[in-house]
This record gives C-alpha cells, structure tokens and sequence, in this order.
C-alpha cells in the first residue's frame, strides 16, 4: 500500500508573516497520479518537499501507507524525487548515476546492473549508459533522472516541475513518456507544475493550489466543469474562462440574467433557478467553447447576442477572436477554416447559457457548483459528470 494521506499538514518559515503552507488535508489514492498545480508561491513545491523529507513539517501529520512518517529522515521513507534540474553528477557515466543510490545502500553489483539495465530498456536509454550528462539532451538526462528514481523500486514517485527546462515540443514528448511509464508501473505519482496544461493531461487529480492552501480537489473533468471558484476557473483552460459582472433576477416569471445592458433568458435547467442569487452582485462565467460567432440553431440553452470583432489572433488550427459584448471583452476559438470576421465588424454571437457559471464576487467562491471539499476525500465517489 502507498496511498500518501496529509491532515493538517502546515509549514511556516521562521520569521515569516504567513504559512507557506497552511494546514492542507488530503488523501492520495494508492497507485494514483495527483497533479499540484498552482502560480509561483502557492507552496506547491514546499508540500512536495515535506512528503519527501526535505522540508520539516510544522504542523500536521504524514502517512505514507499505514506507516506516520512525519519525522523520518528522507531515506527512510521510501520515496524518489525527481527534480527540475536533474540533479545528474557530471563526473559520472549515466550507469553511474542511475546505480549511486542502490550503491550506498549496500546492493549488490549484480542486482544494481539488472535493475539498471532494466530501466535503461524501459525508458530507451540503453545506449546511452556509458555516457556522461554532458553528452545528453535534457530529454535524455531527464530520462536519467527518472531512471535512477526507478532503480529504487520506491512506494511514491515525487516530480518536482520535471518538464521546465525543456522546450515545448519536448515537454509534450515527455508528458506523454511519463504517463505511460505511470500505466506501466501502477505507482503512487505526485508530480508538481505550474502548467495547467501538464495537470490536465497527466492528472487522475488535480490540486490546485492558492496561496498555501487547497483551492479545489479533483479530476481534471470536476476542476475543469466545475471550478470551485474565479482562481480556479481563470486558472485551467486555454483560452482561460472569460467573465463580467451580472446579476439574475426575475423577469416574466422567470430568472434572466442582466449582463451589462442585456438581458437574456436563463435556461430553466441551469442550477442558478434553484439558487438564492437573485438581485445581488455575481461574476458571470463562460467558456470559450460555450459561444460562438454566428447565428446557430437555437436550443434551449442558446440565445444570440450581438457583438463588435475587438482582435484576431490566428493560432495555426483555430482563429482567437476576442469580441465586445455589453461592453466586456470575452474570448472564443473557431476553426481556421471557418470564415472569420475582421475587426471593427459587428456579428451575432451564440451564447451556450447552460453552461454559465456565477460566482461571488466578494470571495471568488462558485455558488452553484459544489465546493472544493466535495472532491478532498478518496472515499467520495457520488459525484458525477
């Protein structure tokens, strides 16, 4: 078992006015890949560095398995981390390196060089053992890292922003070959990264972290459909959702949205008609893929708007079209085949209010989709997308 469980888990540096990390609750599923992502300074990289041993921790306690491991040194706890900057020993070959760490602990020659040459296989490096660093590509060194993590046979995996010194096209290379290695080995992964994209690709779940603390607790589906707040929502998706502010009231016996100067229809399946929200400040949300330039056949959930062409940006298969609504600018993507409009043009605009979220401008908070705290728990299976 190697399910990794933090309760309370906090860390505050001496001489500092607030918690680097403050108190985060989690429990990581045995064999499951968890992403923390977050801007610089959320503490990502701090709560790593406290499951694997490197950080002392002030608060709280750590499982890894049954065993409580909060004041074990790093050696003891059966981890591997790979870092951001390889962390290869330059005067070493890469058998070397990949072999240092069963070397101190006493292994046997034979052993080391089958566990070696068996991870060298699976990462298809095999060629490349009897090199130094300087003689590899960041893939290959990174390749490297990993392996030596590998040779250790460890019960969690730690990733410490692996893919950031790397350019982008290798970046989704070797996304993608740590993915695979995660399905071929069936371990505990816990990978850090302030790349959204990299925790939705890699991700079983994401945390997100802001400011020390968990903003929301999930899949990549729950973060992404259902963000728990404004950070959350602005944070993943690319374009990001856009917003403006709104309110709901009553209107023909029915909930509208006021959205500077418009008033639309909300559908009557959207869970904001059940909520307490009318005629109060909100932040209205929405995808970019939930509008679109053009009158499209009108479903329950559609009306069309009309809106001035602010700015054009062609990004290779889809066009990014910025566009004035009611005085906000919001975001959408078409095909780059599809016939665009030129700046300055007015156009109608299909807006897909179903999937409109609002949220709370005094705390950022969604307040009709449920709460970071739905998903904070190995054991919450109910809740469906």
């Amino acid at each position: 078992m190697a399910a990794v469980t933090l309760r309370g888990l906090g860390k505050t540096y001496a001489g500092a006015t607030r918690p680097a990390v403050a108190g985060v609750d989690l429990q990581i599923r045995d064999g499951e890949f968890v992403v923390f992502v977050g801007p610089s300074g959320c503490g990502k990289s701090t709560l790593l560095r406290m499951i694997a041993g490197l950080e002392e921790i002030t608060t709280g306690s750590l499982k890894i398995g049954a065993d409580e491991v909060s004041d074990l040194p790093p050696r003891a706890r059966n981890v591997a981390m790979v870092f951001q900057d390889y962390a290869l020993y330059p005067h070493k070959t890469v058998f070397e390196n990949m072999a240092f760490g069963l070397k101190m602990r006493g292994t046997p020659a034979a052993e080391i060089s089958a566990k070696v040459d068996a991870a060298a296989q699976t990462l298809k490096i095999s060629e490349l053992l009897q090199r130094k660093p300087r003689e590899l590509s960041g893939g290959q060194r990174q390749r490297v890292a990993i392996g030596r993590a590998m040779v250790r046979n460890p019960q969690v995996f730690l990733f410490d922003e692996p893919l950031s010194n790397l350019d982008a096209q290798l970046r989704g290379v070797m996304r993608g070959e740590i993915k695979r290695l995660h399905q071929r080995l069936g371990k505990t992964m816990i990978y850090v990264t302030h790349d959204q994209v990299e925790a939705m690709t890699l991700a079983d779940r994401i945390v997100v972290l802001r400011d020390g603390s968990v903003e929301q607790f999930g899949t990549p589906a729950q973060i992404y459909k259902h963000p728990a707040s404004v950070f959350v929502a602005g944070f993943t998706g690319s374009p990001a959702m856009n917003f403006a502010p709104a309110s709901l009231h009553r209107h023909d016996n029915a909930v509208a949205l006021n959205l500077g100067n418009l008033t639309l229809p909300l559908p009557q399946t959207h869970p904001a008609q059940d909520a307490d929200l009318l005629d109060r400040p909100l932040t209205f949300g929405l995808r970019p893929e939930h509008l679109a330039p053009g009158a499209l056949p009108q479903g329950p959930d559609e009306v069309v708007v009309q809106a001035e062409t602010v700015l054009i940006e062609p990004l290779g298969a889809n066009v990014q079209i910025t566009l004035a609504i009611a005085g906000h600018e919001f975001i959408t993507l078409i095909d780059a085949e599809q016939p665009r409009p030129v700046p300055g043009e007015s156009v109608n605009v299909t807006l897909r209010l179903h999937h409109a979220h609002f949220f709370d401008p005094s705390n950022g908070r969604n307040v009709d989709s449920p709460t970071p705290a739905r998903f904070a728990h190995a054991d919450d299976e109910t809740f469906t997308i």
